[in-house]
């Protein structure tokens, strides 16, 4: 792209403005994570879906509902569990007797948020339902097809897979997440907040939309418009090329990668107010585009935590190595 984007100064300070307030109301749920928060936001306004990964308790479903809520988009929430059936999230063909013909009843998927909880504890076979879902925004049953809501974003949570009951994320399923983001535990100021707010009240049933009806859509569309250089595409293709070279690696960064770092970086940029991008926004989101990605040459028998740390490590060495572009 060299030619500068229609999008100009003044209407990326409107979405930065409509994306503090976005903020803003999440952060009357989730106390002392704003960091995690425009994370999050900026992955939904890269049109990306998002993996948030930690231990229990730390409120991965509260942020996933609370930015759902906020954005004022249909919610549905799918509880994946060993016995989940494919059908139960993508829908399926009744026979309805009365007019002698079957008919599609929607599942849970078809929502602008599906909040995905504990989404390693389903089977491989479940978690393959969402792949169409997630990658071209409908669902194929019976030979039919449906169309997902326009917005269409996956928030799916997890718990580490070193712990009881869960399944390692299949490549391809890991792939479709543009980021793979923590909550990590909060300090203490944030959490005696969260003693006195939540103990008397409940602040999600509180909650209300931040944007008007088809605002997010807009904000959505602004993000693609943001300008990107040259130099700083070079930036990112190098960056996930050096992912495919690297000695330590043996399935690098996607195509697919590279694209939603790109956009992930542009929904930074214009949150912040811009209409470019700086390579400031692509060094930053490098790790929790990338590193959930990457297949490392280890053995089966190691714990997929450490391999985990190892790929956020090797991202980290990998941007290091790649000369910033100068704009």
């Amino acid at each position: 792209m060299t030619d500068r984007s229609t999008l100009d100064a003044r209407a990326a300070e409107e979405v930065r403005d409509a994306g503090e307030r976005i903020v803003a109301a999440v952060a009357t749920v989730i106390d002392g994570k704003e960091d995690v928060i425009r994370s999050a936001l900026a992955v939904m306004l890269a049109g990306g879906h998002l993996l948030l990964e930690d231990v229990p308790g730390v409120g991965k479903t509260m942020l996933a509902k609370a930015l759902a809520r906020a954005t004022g988009g249909t919610i549905s929430r799918i509880q994946f569990t060993p016995d989940l059936l494919p059908s139960d999230v993508t829908g399926v063909s009744v026979f309805d007797q009365s007019v002698a013909r079957f008919e599609f009843k929607p599942g849970a998927v078809f929502a602008n948020v599906v909040v995905g909880d504990e989404i390693n504890r389903a089977s491989p076979k479940t978690q393959a339902a969402l792949l169409e879902c997630m990658e071209e925004a409908q669902v194929t049953v019976d030979g039919a097809t449906w169309p997902l809501p326009d917005p269409f974003m996956v928030v799916a949570t997890q718990n580490p897979v070193d712990m009881e009951g869960t399944y390692v994320l299949p490549e391809a399923q890991r792939d479709r997440f543009m980021a793979r983001i923590s909550m990590g535990y909060p300090d203490e100021k944030a959490e005696r907040e969260m003693l006195r707010s939540h103990g008397a009240t409940r602040p999600l049933e509180a909650l209300e939309p931040a944007l008007a009806a088809g605002e997010l859509s807009e904000l959505i569309r602004a993000a693609r418009e943001v300008f990107v250089s040259p130099a700083v595409e070079t930036y990112v293709l190098r960056i996930t090329a050096a992912t495919r070279r690297h000695s330590e690696v043996r399935l690098g960064a996607s195509p697919r990668a590279s694209l939603q770092l790109l956009r992930a970086a542009k929904a930074a940029a214009v949150l912040d107010g811009r209409d470019f991008v700086l390579p400031d926004d692509v060094e930053a989101l490098a790790g929790p585009v990338l590193a959930h990605r990457l297949v490392l040459r280890r053995s089966g028998f190691e714990q997929q935590g450490s391999l985990d740390a190892d790929a956020q490590r090797l991202v980290t060495q990998i941007v290091a190595g790649v000369p910033v572009p100068l704009q």
